[in-house]
């Protein structure tokens, strides 16, 4: 096992995890130092992304990368970046190994990191959790780019139903599947869909946490949900793309760390 560390000035991080994220979907560690953030990437040699030692280019920003093999103690390392969240004193996000919650009127879902992004740490889920908490209409949910289930599993839990995930990897189908039914949560659809092509899958209320290209394209191919819930955007990309999704209007943004999350509707 190798860990592929990739290190970033601080005022240009967000840019390289952008390219890094659509490198390795299942999300990278990371550590923050002075003036600079060190993302890390885990994996064989044969999986990790091709990158050269020392200097290199990655979404136009100098880096310096470097590989190293991990140590004995990998398993207990990789536990220490997955923290348990609490979104708007509502949902509190845990991994298997984290104590339960004790908060009255909290909703708890337990989410194993697994294969696929999206365990409730990261901003762009955490922000897209917090605005789907805010909801105040239910009815029928669909999250287009499942990853980990976590958007799912929350909706089914806020109420909402029916509730239909969406994830063009084979692995996040599968880790999504795997977390609802570790949560109790029967989900009615859990389907593999690439969302680059064709009609995209219709509900009340839908949230995509995308990258921005993907949800470019997902704008001219979507039927305006009563809701529409985007994340997976820097600060920078938030004005473009939801202006793509014209007629809904922007209702709510919430920002973290340099990315963004929005509401829309009619």
């Amino acid at each position: 096992m190798i860990r592929l560390a990739i290190r970033a000035p601080s005022a240009d991080a967000e840019l390289v995890l952008a390219e890094l994220l659509a490198l390795t979907p299942s999300g990278v560690e990371q550590v923050d130092g002075e003036g600079w953030v060190e993302y890390a990437v885990y994996g064989t040699p044969g999986e990790l992304p091709s990158l050269p030692e020392g200097e290199a280019e990655v979404a136009g920003v100098r880096v310096r990368v470097s590989g190293e093999p991990v140590a004995e103690d990998w398993a207990e390392r990789w536990k220490r970046f997955h923290r348990p969240v609490l979104i708007a004193d509502r949902l509190y996000v845990r991994p298997p190994w984290e104590q339960p919650a004790v908060r009255p009127g909290v909703q708890e879902i337990v989410i194993d990191p697994g294969q696929a992004f999206g365990t409730g740490t990261h901003p762009t889920t955490a922000t897209c959790l917090e605005l789907l908490c805010g909801l105040r209409g239910r009815g029928s949910f669909a999250d287009l780019g499942s990853g980990s289930g976590v958007l799912a599993i929350a909706a089914a839990r806020l109420g909402h139903e029916p509730v239909k995930a969406y994830d063009a990897d084979v692995l996040a189908v599968d880790a999504t599947r795997a977390n609802a039914r570790a949560n109790g949560v029967e989900l009615d659809a859990v389907e593999r869909f690439d969302l680059r092509h064709g009609p995209a899958p219709e509900a009340e209320t839908v949230a995509a946490n995308l990258m921005r290209p993907l949800l470019l394209s997902l704008a001219k191919r979507l039927e305006p949900p009563r809701e529409l819930l985007l994340s997976g955007l820097l600060d920078h990309e938030a004005d473009e793309v939801a202006a793509a999704f014209t007629p809904l209007v922007e209702r709510e943004r919430l920002t973290e760390k340099g990315w963004a999350a929005l509401l829309l509707s009619a």
